[in-house]
């Protein structure tokens, strides 16, 4: 079977099928895969059956993958990388075998509080709840492309503080140690797209440097509800076997919530990326 690119119907995403990710992937078919990701964002490779080992191949063909700091106190220190995260709720002797264990979490984008964040992150579903765990998809430049012309105009050219405590998945209800935080501009240039993006999330966003405390609030809540308006959102139902990668340069994404009592296993890679670049904001000209 050809490799077939099917769009969603949602304001983003795409439907990727007749491979399989488990085999070797042929520089034709990455080619096509690159071109599809940059035009789609989100890619959902349906019924894939893959190992550590499998997924960390693949992943690696996207560029490096981090070393996640202190692996060796963290849950996942046996997988077969160190890169790898598992996203779980599974517990064994009272204690997570993975991270961002439980509930609703807030949209993000990952490693933001990082100098130079996450370029990709690859999702694996290994086990699912009977309902909800979904992931849901911010278009970021879709959310640039429909701001108001006066917040593009006022906001040009301003940066973003990230912050985050690990494992945190309800900004007023931090979990782990501090992770760190980092400055970015409000409005970033993809590096390969030229596309301009809105940067911040409700989670990990903290404050706009230029605006005095009270206004960078206010400005803030504005920015994370046009963020995530429905017009702007994939919400991704997993099934087993699902494989799903996106790019932290121009999405957000969260997870709704689901049973405490139902076992949720998914197991995700990331790719580094580099500081993101401020965009040009023509309207400020």
């Amino acid at each position: 079977m050809a490799l077939t690119i099917e769009p969603l119907d949602a304001p983003l995403g795409a439907r990727i099928t007749g491979i399989d990710l488990a085999e070797p992937v042929g520089q034709d078919n990455f080619d096509k895969l690159h071109r599809a990701w940059l035009d789609h964002q989100v890619l959902v490779f349906p019924g894939q059956d893959l190992t550590e080992d499998d997924q960390i191949r693949f992943s690696r063909m996207w560029g490096d993958l981090p070393v996640r700091d202190r692996y060796d106190t963290r849950n996942e220190r046996d997988t077969r990388d160190k890169s790898i995260m598992l996203v779980s709720n599974i517990r064994e002797n009272g204690e997570p075998i993975g991270s961002l264990p439980d509930g609703e979490m807030m949209f993000h984008s990952d490693g933001a509080y990082d100098a130079a964040p996450y370029r990709y992150t690859l999702l694996y579903a290994v086990e699912l709840p009977s309902t909800g765990g979904n992931t849901l998809f911010a278009d970021m430049y879709g959310a640039y492309d429909t701001l108001p012309a006066d917040l593009k105009k006022r906001l040009a050219g301003c940066h973003a503080k990230h912050g985050y405590y690990g494992g945190t998945v309800q900004k007023d209800q931090p979990i782990g140690p501090y992770s760190g935080d980092a400055i970015h501009p409000l409005f970033v240039k993809h590096e390969e797209t030229g596309r301009t993006a809105i940067y911040i999330s409700r989670l990990i966003t903290t404050r706009i440097m230029e605006l005095e405390e009270a206004e960078s609030d206010e400005v803030l809540e504005t920015l994370f509800d046009h963020c995530e308006q429905p017009s702007l959102v994939y919400e991704h139902v997993w099934s087993l076997g699902d494989f799903v990668m996106w790019d932290n340069r121009c999405l957000n994404h969260a997870r709704t919530d689901f049973p405490a009592t139902d076992r949720r296993l998914l197991r995700r890679t990331v790719v580094q990326g580099v500081s993101p670049q401020a965009a040009t904001v023509p309207e400020a000209a």
